[in-house]
């Protein structure tokens, strides 16, 4: 794991954590268990039903995206996420190192609620202030 700042022990789990973990990733269900709270965002299950929809297994994969929205708490966005999200924004075009805009919202959400994210994806080491984990 990859520690930044802070002690959160709840994490925050991107699409490539969610498509993972959907699949049963063993080594992901190793690090989730030692989480005290896992938490997936609404951005991460939009992202995931535009997957769904792209699929050639719709009902299928869409109802995948259920089950975890059922299993998992959903954080939604809040003033306070588009606040941060504009700081991020702006901190990471002023460096000249942009990220998608979804993994943007997915890093002002961690910070807002001070929890580690699970992914795999390096770009988000640009964002200061935010704990990261891999598996």
């Amino acid at each position: 794991m990859t520690r930044r700042s802070g002690t959160s022990r709840s994490f925050l789990i991107d699409t490539n954590a969610a498509i993972a973990l959907i699949a049963h990733d063993q080594s992901l269900g190793r690090l989730l268990e030692e989480a005290t709270e896992t938490f997936v965002s609404v951005i991460t299950l939009g992202e995931m039903y535009f997957g769904a929809e792209k699929s050639g297994r719709v009902a299928h994969n869409r109802q995948r995206v259920i089950d975890l929205a059922r299993a998992i708490a959903v954080l939604t966005l809040d003033h306070d996420s588009a606040s941060e999200f504009g700081k991020i924004k702006q901190y990471l075009q002023t460096r000249g190192h942009p990220i998608p805009d979804h993994d943007v919202w997915i890093a002002a959400l961690a910070r807002q609620h001070s929890l580690v994210v699970v992914t795999r994806d390096a770009h988000f080491k640009e964002v200061d202030n935010l704990l990261l984990a891999t598996w």
